[in-house]
């Protein structure tokens, strides 16, 4: 089997996401734990604003992998009962362009730009 499988590539993708997921995760804990030894007033402490910019940074990263992940989870599934790579809309095959590029993708190009 081929790196360029579409199998592979998801699993590649979900792999990556996942130790993504993690790292975020051990970044979160870190400024939450940086944020605990201080002061716990973000409005009045000098580092508030910035610890309260992280915690809200990290929380929409994790948000937006968190989604990723599910997403190449879905395909995966898609993938195993033979559904992946077929446009949910108009049920034209998608591009391998677009596979490659985003292989959780769930439209062709056209489907897409409409969207």
């Amino acid at each position: 089997m081929s790196q360029d499988e579409p199998g592979d590539r998801l699993t590649r993708e979900r792999a990556a996401t996942a130790s993504r997921i993690e790292a975020m995760l051990r970044e979160r804990d870190g400024i939450v734990d940086s944020a605990a030894l201080g002061a716990t007033d973000d409005e009045h402490d000098p580092e508030g604003a910035t610890l309260a910019f992280e915690r809200e940074q990290i929380s929409a990263l994790l948000a937006q992998a968190t989604a990723r992940l599910g997403a190449l989870d879905a395909a995966l599934s898609r993938l195993e009962d033979g559904s992946y790579g077929t446009c949910v809309r108009c049920a034209r095959t998608i591009p391998v362009g677009r596979l490659r590029a985003r292989p959780e993708s769930l439209t062709c190009v056209d489907c897409g730009v409409r969207a």
